[in-house]
C-alpha cells in the first residue's frame, strides 16, 4: 500500500512539474508564432499587423486564463492534502482512545465481576457457618468470642447487593450472620453497648459497617436509636482534656459519624425502608436542636489546626445530611466547615448531600491558598473540575512550597535534627505528590521517575547522617566477667554481636500514635520498635503516615 501510494504522489507531482513547465513555454511559442507570422507577412502585400495584435491579445488571454487557473488547482490541491493529513489524525486519535476506553471498560467490568464473585462465595460462607453453628452464635450472646469472618479488602465498599444478599427472601427476617450482637443491641435500643460492641471488635470494622445498617432494621425506631448513640459525643469532654490524645473519646466520635453514615446507607435503599416513616418531623426536630448546641462549639475550631481531618465539622455536617436539616443552617457556614473534613474520604458525598456542589469552586480555591494542593486535586477530581483546577500545576506548586519552606535551614549553619526535619518535609511532599499521580493516573502529564530519584537520594543521605552519628556514639567501659570494677583492655576477646548496648527508652522518644480507636482506611499505622532495634526521631510536625509511607493529606480518611 505504501509503495503504490507513493508511486501515485511521485506521478502527480511529474504531472504538476510538466504542465507548469509548458504553461511557463507558451510565451517563447508566442514569438516563435510572431516571426512565422512576420515572414508570411512578407511575402503577402497586405500588411497583417491589426490580425496579428488579434491573434496576439487572443494567445496571452490563453496564457493567463491557463496560469490563473493551474495556481487555482495547487491550491485545493494543497488544501485537500491539508485535510486529508487532518483526517487521518483524527481518526488515529479516535482509534486510539476507542481502544483505551475498552480497555478502562474492561478492567472496571473485570473488577465488578470479582466484586460480585466475592460478596455471593463469603454469603455463601456465612450461610454455612449458620446452618452449622446457629446454637452457639444464639447461646454466645457477645461476652465470648464472636465467629470469626474474612475481612473484606478495603476497596470493597457497602453496596445494595451486598445487602440483599445477606438478607433473608423467604421471609424478610434479618440475618446478620457474623454479628449477630448487633441485632440483639438495635431490638433493646442498647446505643451504650452498640458503642462498647463496636470498639472491642475494632479490628474487624469493615465487616462490622457492612451488617449495621441491616441490623438498624431490627430497632423499633432506627433514627431515634442513632440521635441517642450521639449523646456522649461532647459529654465525655473535659475541661482540661486534650481532645486530640483522648483515644477514647476520639474513638466514640468515630463511631457515632459511622453509624449516622449506616443510618444514610439504610435510608438511601428505598426497597428495604421508607425514609419518611423512619426521619419524622418529629425527629428531624430533636436533629435540629443537637446541631443547634454542636454549632457554637464549631466557632473556636481552626481550620489549619484541624488539617482537614476534623471529626466534630465532620459530625456536625453528617448530623445534617443524615437527617435532611441542611435548609435550616446558613449554607455559609457550612461552606466554612467544608475545608475542615476536606481530607476525609466522605467529603465528596457530603457536599452532594448539603446542596453545596455549586460552592465547590470555591472550597478548592481557599484550599489551594491555604497550601494543601492534595486536597484541592481530589475535590477537583471527584466534582469533575479538573478543566479550571489543573492537577498538575497544582501539584508541581505543592512541592514547590514545601521546598521553599525547607530552604532556610542552611546545612552548614543547621544542627542535625533541624537538617533531618528539612529532609523529612520534603519527603513527605514527595511522597504525597507521587501518591497524588498513581491515584489520578497522571503519570503521562507528570512523570514521577525524577521525583522518585530525588526520594532515594534524601532516603540515602538520612541514612548516611545516621551511620554518622551512630559511629560518633561514646563507647562504655567493658566490665569484668565477675561484674566487679573495670579491668584493663583484653584485645584477644571476641566482639559482641551487640557492640552498642541499648540505651534507656527516653533518649530517643518514639512518635506515638495517639490514636488506638480507628477505622479501615488511610490512618496511622504506627508499629512498636523490634527490641534492640535503633529508634528514630520523628518530627511532631508529622503526624499521619500510611503503611506505603506517605504521609502529608491521605486522600481521605474515616
Amino acid at each position: 500500500m505504501f509503495s503504490r501510494e507513493g508511486s501515485v504522489d511521485l506521478l502527480t507531482m511529474e504531472d504538476t512539474h510538466s504542465v507548469s513547465t509548458l504553461i511557463d513555454s507558451t510565451t517563447s511559442k508566442i514569438h516563435q508564432l510572431q516571426k512565422a507570422f512576420a515572414e508570411l507577412e512578407g511575402h503577402r502585400a497586405v500588411t497583417l499587423n491589426l490580425k496579428w495584435k488579434e491573434l496576439e491579445e487572443h494567445f496571452h488571454g490563453l496564457e493567463k486564463s491557463l496560469k490563473r487557473r493551474f495556481h487555482e488547482l495547487e491550491g485545493q490541491e494543497k488544501e485537500f492534502e491539508t485535510r486529508t493529513v487532518e483526517a487521518q489524525r483524527m481518526l488515529q486519535k479516535r482509534q486510539a482512545a476507542v481502544v483505551a476506553k475498552e480497555e478502562a471498560q474492561l478492567e472496571t467490568l473485570q473488577e465488578k465481576r470479582d466484586a460480585a464473585v466475592y460478596a455471593i462465595t463469603n454469603a455463601r460462607e456465612k450461610q454455612r457457618k449458620v446452618s452449622t453453628e446457629e446454637s452457639s452464635c444464639i447461646t454466645d450472646d457477645g461476652q465470648g468470642g464472636s465467629p470469626t469472618v474474612e475481612e473484606k479488602p478495603p476497596d470493597v465498599m457497602v453496596s445494595d447487593s451486598n445487602l440483599e444478599e445477606v438478607t433473608s427472601p423467604e421471609n424478610g427476617s434479618i440475618e446478620v450472620m457474623s454479628y449477630p450482637q448487633l441485632v440483639s443491641f438495635c431490638e433493646q435500643m442498647d446505643s451504650e453497648g452498640l458503642h462498647k460492641f463496636i470498639s472491642d471488635n475494632r479490628k474487624n470494622l469493615a465487616a462490622i459497617r457492612e451488617e449495621i445498617p441491616l441490623a438498624f432494621r431490627a430497632a423499633a425506631n432506627p433514627a431515634l436509636f442513632v440521635l441517642e448513640s450521639l449523646e456522649d459525643f461532647y459529654r465525655l469532654e473535659g475541661p482540661a482534656m486534650d481532645v486530640k490524645k483522648d483515644s477514647n473519646l476520639l474513638g466514640i466520635r468515630r463511631t457515632c459519624i459511622m453509624l449516622m453514615e449506616c443510618l444514610s446507607i439504610l435510608l438511601a435503599n428505598p426497597e428495604m425502608v421508607s425514609a419518611s416513616d423512619i426521619i419524622t418531623e418529629e425527629l428531624k426536630d430533636m436533629a435540629e436542636t443537637i446541631a443547634e448546641e454542636w454549632k457554637p462549639k464549631l466557632d473556636a475550631l481552626d481550620m489549619d489546626a484541624s488539617n482537614g481531618n476534623s471529626l466534630e465539622a465532620h459530625a456536625f455536617l453528617q448530623l445534617l445530611a443524615t437527617f435532611r436539616i441542611a435548609s435550616g443552617f446558613d449554607e455559609e457556614e457550612l461552606f466554612r466547615l467544608i475545608p475542615m473534613v476536606s481530607r476525609r474520604r466522605q467529603t465528596a458525598d457530603l457536599c452532594r448531600s448539603l446542596g453545596l456542589t455549586e460552592r465547590m469552586p470555591g472550597v478548592i480555591e481557599v484550599l489551594v491558598n491555604s497550601g494543601r494542593q492534595i486536597d484541592a486535586v481530589n475535590l477537583a477530581f471527584a466534582f469533575e473540575l479538573t478543566e479550571q483546577f489543573s492537577p498538575v500545576p497544582l501539584l508541581k506548586s505543592y512541592l514547590k512550597e514545601a521546598r521553599k519552606a525547607s530552604s532556610p535551614v542552611k546545612p552548614g549553619n543547621a544542627s542535625p535534627t533541624a537538617q533531618n526535619e528539612v529532609n523529612d518535609r520534603e519527603l513527605t511532599a514527595l511522597k504525597a505528590v507521587i501518591k497524588s499521580i498513581e491515584e489520578h493516573k497522571l503519570e503521562e502529564q507528570y512523570p514521577v521517575d525524577p521525583l522518585q530519584r530525588r526520594i532515594l537520594q534524601l532516603e540515602k543521605a538520612k541514612a548516611d547522617k545516621k551511620r554518622v552519628t551512630e559511629a560518633a556514639k561514646p563507647q562504655p567501659k567493658r566490665p569484668r566477667a565477675n561484674g566487679v570494677g573495670y579491668g584493663p583492655r583484653v584485645t584477644n576477646v571476641v566482639a559482641e554481636k551487640t557492640f552498642y548496648p541499648r540505651v534507656a527508652d527516653n533518649r530517643y522518644p518514639q512518635y506515638v500514635y495517639d490514636r488506638q480507636f480507628v477505622y479501615p482506611g488511610p490512618a496511622d499505622n504506627h508499629c512498636p520498635p523490634l527490641l534492640g532495634s535503633a529508634t528514630y526521631n520523628m518530627p511532631p510536625a508529622h503526624g499521619n503516615y500510611f503503611a506505603t509511607g506517605y504521609q502529608y493529606q491521605p486522600a481521605y480518611l474515616h
